[in-house]
């Protein structure tokens, strides 16, 4: 155990979380298969935590009462360092709070609170952010966890797919140039399955802004009853953005949001972006996601 980094385990499964932006860096079965992406060039990152905005903003620039603020893609957090404040043998705790730093890029008090407990069955992450300050807080929140595809050597990566909870016909969204392109694209997924191919990246992100599932299964489509497979579920957040690399990275992200990028065309206030929690002072949100993991 170092100060940058901390092992948990329960059950045959371990993770290990570093104070480096609080991320996720490994989640391994007891048969050692290593779900987490192992942060390799083609994306030097392993599960960031995004916050306090997911997605760009035009220009990378906040504006709030006159004054503007650079702020780049999906906030500060991931590169910022966490403190410990519970290191147990199966759960951990790490604070970022807002100080000179912070308030330089983004002007308002904050108390971000990130939350790991494992068990026998999986990993649940509990995200709180709550206002520490005296006037609302305008904030996004969101998980970033890459997972090995293939999760198993050999196999192809489109013998892969996404099952949702239920079915996913809604229009989804994509991006131009980072932002969100105004116009919506019929959804990918063939009732409650979206098949895996590179080519669905070529637009970047399919973000689902009308999702209507709180959980999702990735795993090969050609025999569910062997080889790894993972479930993510979520309470709290609102969309769901699913990326890779179009290039062949062997990584794909599915990640839990409170917050999508900023609308082409968008400009204006901080505040009145679209997508933003607005946090009363003293109060907070509360946002989980949990990962089932298993290798048959």
């Amino acid at each position: 155990m170092t100060d940058d980094m901390h092992t948990i385990r329960s059950g045959g499964l371990t993770a290990t979380i570093k104070a480096q932006g609080a991320e996720m860096c490994s989640l391994k079965h007891k048969d050692g298969t290593e779900f987490i992406w192992q942060a390799a060039p083609a994306w030097p990152r392993h599960a960031p935590l995004l916050f306090p905005i997911v997605g760009r903003l035009a220009n990378d620039e906040l504006r709030h009462r006159g004054k503007t603020y650079r702020m780049t893609q999906h906030g500060f957090a991931r590169d910022s360092r966490f403190v410990w404040t519970e290191r147990g043998g199966s759960r951990c705790s790490l604070v970022l709070e807002d100080s000179d730093m912070t308030r330089a890029l983004y002007p308002f008090a904050f108390r971000l609170r990130a939350t790991y407990a494992l068990d026998e069955f999986g990993l649940d992450l509990t995200l709180t952010l709550a206002n520490t300050g005296e006037e609302t807080l305008p904030a996004s929140l969101g998980g970033h966890p890459a997972f090995n595809w293939p999760a198993q050597p050999g196999v192809p990566k489109e013998s892969y797919a996404l099952t949702f909870a239920n079915a996913e016909a809604a229009p989804v969204r994509r991006l131009d140039g980072g932002l969100l392109r105004a116009a919506t694209e019929p959804s990918p997924v063939k009732g409650t399955v979206l098949p895996l191919s590179e080519s669905l990246f070529v637009d970047d992100a399919i973000i689902f802004d009308r999702i209507e599932s709180h959980s999702v299964r990735y795993a090969a489509e050609q025999d569910e009853s062997t080889g790894p497979w993972l479930r993510m579920s979520w309470q709290g957040f609102r969309e769901l953005g699913v990326w890779s690399k179009p290039s062949g990275a062997p990584f794909l992200c599915i990640e839990p949001w409170r917050g999508y990028a900023s609308p082409v065309g968008f400009d204006g206030e901080f505040s009145d972006k679209p997508g933003l929690m607005h946090i009363a002072p003293g109060a907070e949100e509360q946002l989980s996601f949990r990962i089932e993991v298993g290798s048959s």
